[in-house]
């Protein structure tokens, strides 16, 4: 019923946006101008569409041989250190550790889209130890607000969009890009930890 009721506040917003933006248009004598600009934008969301479901159906495809390969579960015993770091009440043998370093790989390759999944699965997993006391566990909100930061090694989407809309140097936005999800994510590791702290003293 709550993604029901969102998902038609998000239709009423759209749709009042939309009818503003024709009434606007209509009052200034710019109507053809809008209409013409709805064309374009429909047509440029369709080829920006096509463009970013090949580059995300070609990383998917990756990420997908790389767990049928073993590559995957590899990357996750690699990332056991970050992971014991980041979520030290989960053990080793969980089920959620590997969906949860898929995701962070999705993520730190830009590939938000691909990472939703993994994300999902994750958290289902993590649900299920806190289904009794029905509240979100320490690994549960750590790993929300880690996703939500995205450390972004390489931004695929960002320079797949630039060099779409026919940017000189797509590939500009990595330093920025690193630099500004690497501020994030820091912030939000310090800040799990600090409400980790803040807890395990409360509970004593």
């Amino acid at each position: 019923r709550e993604n029901r009721k969102g998902s038609f506040m998000l239709n009423y917003l759209w749709g009042f946006m939309i009818l503003t933006g024709m009434l606007w248009g209509a009052a200034n004598n710019n109507l053809e101008a809008v209409t013409q600009g709805l064309l374009d934008s429909a047509a440029e969301a369709v080829t920006l569409s096509i463009t970013m479901v090949g580059i995300l159906s070609f990383w998917s495809g990756v990420l997908e041989v790389g767990n049928q390969s073993g590559l995957i579960e590899w990357l996750a015993e690699k990332m056991e250190p970050i992971l014991n770091f980041l979520f030290p009440d989960l053990e080793k043998n969980h089920p959620a550790r590997l969906p949860i370093a898929v995701n962070m790989v999705a993520n730190m390759l830009g590939l938000g889209m691909a990472a939703t999944p993994a994300g999902l699965e994750a958290m289902k997993l993590l649900q299920k130890d806190e289904r009794k006391n029905n509240q979100a566990s320490n690994a549960m909100c750590c790993f929300l607000i880690i996703n939500i930061s995205s450390l972004q090694l390489i931004p695929i989407s960002m320079i797949a969009y630039r060099s779409q809309y026919g940017s000189a140097d797509p590939t500009a936005v990595l330093g920025p890009a690193l630099l500004a999800t690497g501020c994030s994510t820091l912030t939000a590791v310090i800040f799990c930890k600090l409400m980790e702290l803040r807890k395990a003293v409360a509970e004593k």
